[in-house]
């Protein structure tokens, strides 16, 4: 039997930048990397049910697009393997509706938000009162990413009746519009990735996508050490090991996490796409997530 270290499943042809650079961070610590592509994931996957191969650590970033992959998580779970991000933990973590009550409960302060029930179990809704959420506010789809299904300036019921229709099976959240605080010339609007307990905040334009890492100097003048403090309470709220939130800081002084949990960050290469991730923080991730591997295989073996 073949062993490995380490295995990552995708299917995202811009991932493999990062995927070349966490192979190089596994080969400079001497860990057996294994990719599983679309290409190889059907002798993958025989392989491992015949034991011929086998791994002991593991990281998903393709079933969400592809459920072919399903049989090679599920066999992760099923095994003596290290699971980064689980797949029970990012289904739950994904629900934006179970997350909105998940952070009030942990004192995160979110937009105001009015919870709807799937459209397949309840078609007729009671009244709504929609004048706490100013005269526009936002439509989401309790799951899904990348903006989808997501009305961004609604404005009345009818609206929220059709899009329910869009994912009937779904919760809906109505959301506020939180107007961040401007900082000399630009809005205080921040994503913030975590990974393994280390924190990567960057100034964000929700317009052009666009990251800056936020300085030291500035995290000291602008008083915004509490994008630290509320992210590491989101990951102990999510238990995942590496994702991104957005949090926007209000004209009040209020820290808002505005986008709750995602755990298939976009990991392209600023330096090959104007809206992609600062390189040194792709790398950093790298290496922090080969640390999470041999920390695991270290604690196995001591006593």
């Amino acid at each position: 039997m073949t062993d490995f270290d380490f295995c990552l499943a995708w299917n995202w042809e811009y991932d493999a930048d990062f995927v070349a650079i966490l192979e190089q961070a596994c080969l400079a610590r001497g860990l057996k990397f294994l990719q599983v592509m679309p290409a190889n994931l059907f002798s993958i996957t025989e392989a491992l049910e015949k034991n011929e191969i086998a791994f002991s650590a593991f990281l998903d970033r393709a079933l969400e697009a592809d459920p072919r992959f399903f049989p090679l998580v599920r066999w992760a779970s099923e095994h003596d393997v290290y699971r980064i991000n689980p797949y029970d933990r990012a289904v739950h973590a994904m629900n934006k509706a179970t997350m909105h009550l998940e952070f009030i409960t942990a004192g995160i302060h979110t937009p105001y938000t009015i919870v709807l029930p799937p459209y397949e179990k309840q078609v007729e809704l009671p009244p709504l009162d929609l004048s706490p959420l100013g005269d526009r506010f936002t439509i989401k789809p309790a799951h899904g990413g990348g903006g989808e299904g997501v009305i961004t300036e609604a404005t009345s019921v009818g609206q929220v009746h059709q899009a329910r229709l869009e994912f009937p099976a779904d919760y809906y959240l109505l959301q506020a519009h939180i107007v961040p605080a401007w900082l000399k010339g630009r809005p205080a609007w921040f994503r913030v990735i975590c990974c393994a307990g280390d924190i990567y905040p960057c100034w964000w334009d929700v317009n052009t996508h666009v990251y800056v890492p936020v300085s030291a100097q500035e995290l000291e003048e602008y008083g915004l050490a509490p994008l630290y403090s509320t992210t590491q309470v989101i990951a102990h709220v999510s238990q995942l090991d590496i994702f991104s939130t957005e949090i926007a800081l209000t004209a009040a002084g209020l820290f808002v996490a505005v986008d709750y949990v995602n755990d298939q960050i976009d990991l392209r290469l600023k330096s090959k796409a104007f809206d992609g991730v600062p390189d040194e923080i792709v790398h950093s991730i790298a290496e922090r997530l080969v640390e999470l591997v041999l920390n695991h295989a270290r604690a196995r073996v001591e006593p």
